[in-house]
């Protein structure tokens, strides 16, 4: 996925057959500079992408910038400047915001839940639960949080749902069609099985063939109940029902990861601006 292609894209959307505000009132001589204010705390996130929204839209603009993405930052603070045409910059001005302050909104997220298990074993991952077309950029925002990606689509890791076991008949048969997949088509890919309870956390076990058990919707004590019997042999990670209260009771069984859909589709944006500046 290029995230150039995306930008691309977005600012399409946007200005359609031309940025007619702008072009109306503003002379194409003028030139000025703007700056990014942060308006609520939290952490930053998509400097980078901001800098590519402005090139794309005009390459002779200028961007100096004060912060990285993953600063922790409180009002008032300045991310970055833009110098340049009036006409581009304002141009490029709305789809600058709305990545950035959905990839801030997200950062800021994820570092929140990260803190809340800091100094423990376990790890944080986000899900698939993302923004059609937006998937790329809100991974990375994760990662800027602190937290890991999980498979980043379909097609670089087999994850065995509830879903794929019952339409193949079972834990065996469709651990064992999926392995006679890979094999037959040269692909080198992990297995992840999910398991709805003990009784099939068991089959698994005796079964084999996969690298990470999914333990999806159980309690913390029947995590630790697994845990056991899976005996570090397969990685596990434990998803479903997990909330802010019950995070570190999750995390305390000592699960190796704990998978969080809301990093990426629970989120309020950050609030940030581009303003003019005198």
């Amino acid at each position: 996925m290029n995230p150039e292609n995306i930008i691309k894209q977005a600012l399409a959307e946007d200005i359609g057959s031309g940025d007619y505000s702008s072009l109306s009132c503003i002379d194409k001589s003028a030139y000025g500079e703007m700056e990014l204010k942060v308006k609520q705390n939290g952490v930053i996130a998509g400097i980078e992408v901001a800098k590519m929204v402005f090139h794309q839209v005009n390459p002779d603009l200028t961007i100096n910038t004060f912060l990285q993405d993953g600063d922790e930052v409180k009002i008032g603070d300045i991310a970055f400047t833009v110098k340049g045409s009036a006409q581009s910059m304002l141009t490029a001005e709305r789809t600058v915001l709305n990545f950035m302050q959905r990839m801030s909104g997200i950062a800021t997220s994820t570092r929140f839940y990260v803190n809340m298990v800091k100094g423990m074993n376990t790890k944080l991952l986000d899900t698939r639960k993302t923004t059609p077309n937006m998937r790329y950029f809100e991974k990375y925002a994760v990662r800027v949080g602190g937290a890991e990606n999980h498979r980043f689509g379909l097609f670089d890791m087999i994850m065995l749902k509830d879903n794929h076991i019952d339409f193949a008949g079972g834990i065996e048969k469709a651990i064992d069609a999926t392995l006679h997949y890979l094999d037959a088509h040269g692909l080198n890919l992990k297995i992840e099985i999910e398991t709805r309870n003990l009784e099939e956390v068991k089959r698994v076990i005796k079964h084999g063939g996969v690298h990470r058990i999914m333990l999806d919707n159980f309690t913390p004590k029947l995590i630790s109940e697994a845990l056991l019997l899976i005996n570090g042999v397969y990685e596990t990670e434990a998803s479903g029902g997990i909330t802010i209260d019950t995070l570190r009771d999750y995390a305390a069984t000592g699960v190796d990861y704990i998978s969080i859909g809301a990093l990426t589709h629970h989120i309020r944006s950050l609030d940030l601006s581009l303003k003019f500046k005198k």
